[in-house]
């Protein structure tokens, strides 16, 4: 038996990193997966996003452990095509149990430095958290039958992270406006959505292995900032943690065990925030 059997979780940024990682282990709980994924580029982002080769990776995975999963390109921008997506997910599943608003960009670097940075960052990570709890809330709701919502936000949405004005740009500053930004959401919809037993929190990683830091790009921008670079510091002597020690908690919040937490901003983070 699995802790979250008969599940079904919506899941944003689900083609690779801490995404993916959220709907393999919900799968291994037990859960079934509604996932989407940009699958695009966004020009203010240097690194690679993921491709819809990786979005199918991820259904593989899932259907590996014999879970069921319907996954769509979509944009967390689009209220529109969330709602698509989350409308093909209850015609298979019939219901939504879980949200992981996870989908998320770092728009740092040269490109980060451009004044759309600041706007993309705001909409994907805002915005875009936003939309995919509010297409998920009558669903919750209407079961009744109680819920679970988990916002990914960050070490940058508990602290101010950087050094000078030279290390961050229109990007940075947007990446840590939206990341204080969705606590204020997930307080909120925590006292609002209270009466219906749906529980809410946020999650808080410091550096996590996956592609968004761990590519060409942030490597370059790191060596040019090195004052960003100490700024960055875990207290256990560890320099990234892993994107299923994020899913662990995000599991463990969706679960009975957590049954009575909500409105908490969890940090797994390798003590960075108590530096």
């Amino acid at each position: 038996m699995g802790r979250l059997d008969q599940k079904v979780a919506f899941i944003t940024g689900a083609a690779r990193g801490q995404g993916r990682a959220h709907a393999v282990k919900m799968a291994q709980e037990g859960a079934d997966i509604i996932a989407v994924d940009l699958c695009a580029q966004i020009d203010t982002v240097e690194y690679p996003m993921a491709t819809l080769a990786d979005l199918d990776e991820t259904v593989r995975l899932v259907e590996d452990h014999d879970r069921r999963i319907v996954a769509q390109q979509a944009d967390v921008r689009s209220r529109d095509a969330l709602r698509a997506a989350v409308d093909a997910g209850l015609a298979e599943f019939g219901h939504l149990d879980i949200v992981v608003a996870n989908a998320g960009i770092a728009p740092m670097g040269d490109a980060g430095n451009s004044p759309d940075a600041w706007r993309d960052a705001i909409d994907v990570l805002l915005t875009g958290v936003y939309h995919t709890i509010d297409v998920a809330v009558p669903s919750l709701v209407e079961h009744g039958t109680g819920g679970l919502i988990v916002i990914t936000s960050s070490t940058a949405g508990l602290k101010g992270i950087g050094r000078s004005l030279d290390s961050v740009g229109p990007g940075f500053f947007g990446y840590t406006a939206a990341k204080h930004g969705v606590v204020g959401l997930m307080r909120l919809y925590a006292n609002v959505l209270a009466p219906h037993r749906i529980r809410v929190n946020s999650l808080h990683p410091t550096g996590v292995n996956t592609p968004m830091i761990v590519n060409d790009a942030f490597a370059r921008y790191v060596e040019a900032n090195p004052d960003l670079a100490g700024a960055m510091q875990n207290a256990l002597p560890v320099e990234l943690v892993e994107p299923e020690d994020i899913a662990n908690a995000a599991a463990w919040l969706c679960s009975d065990e957590a049954r009575y937490i909500t409105g908490v901003t969890l940090p797994v983070d390798a003590g960075f925030t108590v530096r």
